[in-house]
C-alpha cells in the first residue's frame, strides 16, 4: 500500500472562479481508476504547536502498490490537473509513505 499526501499552499489573489477551477481539479484526481482512496480537504481545527496548519489543501491518495501510483503520475487527468492548476498555488510539498 502506498498513501500519496500532497500539500497546496494556494495564492490570495485566487478569483472565486480560479478557486472553483482548482478545487475540482484537485478533486478530479481521485477518480483514476488506480486510486483505491481518495480525500480532499482544508486544514483541520486541530490546534497544537506541532501541527502545521498554513497550507490551503490536501490531497490524500491511497494505492494498492507502486504500479497504481506510477499509472497516476501518468494519467491524463493528473497531466491535466497539472498543467490548468499549476499557476494557482505558490508551493506543493509531497509525501509519500509505503507499507
Amino acid at each position: 500500500m502506498l498513501a500519496h499526501s500532497v500539500y497546496f499552499w494556494l495564492r490570495p489573489d485566487l478569483t472565486e472562479q480560479e478557486n472553483k477551477q482548482f478545487q475540482d481539479g484537485v478533486r478530479s484526481l481521485t477518480t483514476i481508476e488506480s486510486v483505491r482512496f481518495g480525500f480532499t480537504g482544508k486544514p483541520s481545527s486541530t490546534d497544537r504547536p506541532i501541527i502545521d496548519r498554513s497550507y490551503s489543501c490536501a490531497l490524500i491518495v491511497v494505492f494498492d502498490d507502486m504500479a497504481g501510483h506510477d499509472l497516476y503520475q501518468a494519467h491524463p487527468i493528473h497531466d491535466k490537473f497539472r498543467i490548468d492548476c499549476a499557476p494557482f498555488w505558490t508551493r506543493v510539498l509531497i509525501y509519500d509513505a509505503e507499507s
